[in-house]
């Protein structure tokens, strides 16, 4: 976490020394030469293919609100505005930047034991459902980069009324995975939850960091004036 006064020092994917800053730009800069970089929402696809070292990754991104760039905007505007980013798993929540944001990161996972027991759902599926009761994911940049159970009980959460301000959802596996995040575009967009996931068995704890830590860098570049938000 960060205060007003640390926010330049910010830098895109963690390099603070001059050696680090070449590789990072240098290595974006060949991700521009791949993907389009016009939207905020082609940010995202870079950060993607950044994170997957894959240009095709570009196109199984998928957007969820009212054009491609409306979850980055509703996830720009939620880091500005300080709401927490609750995490599904402990890696997910070590890859989002310290830096950039004073928004307070928390994981899903630890919590809802009892409920597991109880029901013999999975510890994700248990944690996201025992922290909704709490609210804490209205208002909130709802990330799972795990679990699919995870994205599922998110979706009956939002179904159930629940509203974050943006969901970056993108678990990996053969079970569940592709079909969990399909269920959550398909209940995000019915009610008008801005969202980033993607299709295929593809994801991962690494990706979803790496685009939540792409909202804290849009929204840098906002607070800082180099970009606006609303155009």
């Amino acid at each position: 976490m960060t205060t007003d006064g640390d926010f330049e020092s910010y830098a895109d994917l963690g390099a603070t020394t001059e050696n680090a800053m070449d590789i990072a730009e240098t290595s974006m800069d060949r991700v521009r030469e791949l993907v389009p970089d016009e939207t905020l929402a082609d940010r995202v696809r870079q950060k993607s293919v950044h994170a997957t070292g894959d240009p095709e990754f570009q196109h199984l991104v998928r957007f969820t609100g009212s054009d491609d760039s409306e979850p980055v905007r509703a996830g720009a505007r939620a880091v500005l505005d300080e709401a927490p980013i609750v995490t599904d798993i402990t890696m997910v929540k070590a890859g989002i930047t310290g830096r950039g944001h004073d928004c307070a990161v928390r994981k899903a996972i630890g919590n809802g034991a009892e409920l597991a027991a109880e029901t013999g759902m999975t510890r994700t599926a248990a944690s996201v459902l025992e922290l909704d009761k709490e609210g804490v994911y209205d208002g909130a940049i709802a990330v799972v980069g795990n679990a699919p159970t995870a994205a599922l009980a998110l979706a009956d959460c939002i179904e159930d009324g629940t509203r974050p301000a943006v969901v970056v959802a993108t678990p990996v596996g053969f079970v569940k995975a592709a079909e969990s995040r399909q269920r959550l575009r398909e209940v995000a967009g019915e009610h008008s939850v801005p969202a980033i996931t993607n299709v295929g068995r593809r994801g991962g704890s690494g990706l979803a960091a790496g685009l939540t830590n792409e909202l804290v860098h849009v929204a840098s570049d906002a607070r800082d004036g180099d970009l606006d938000l609303e155009q």
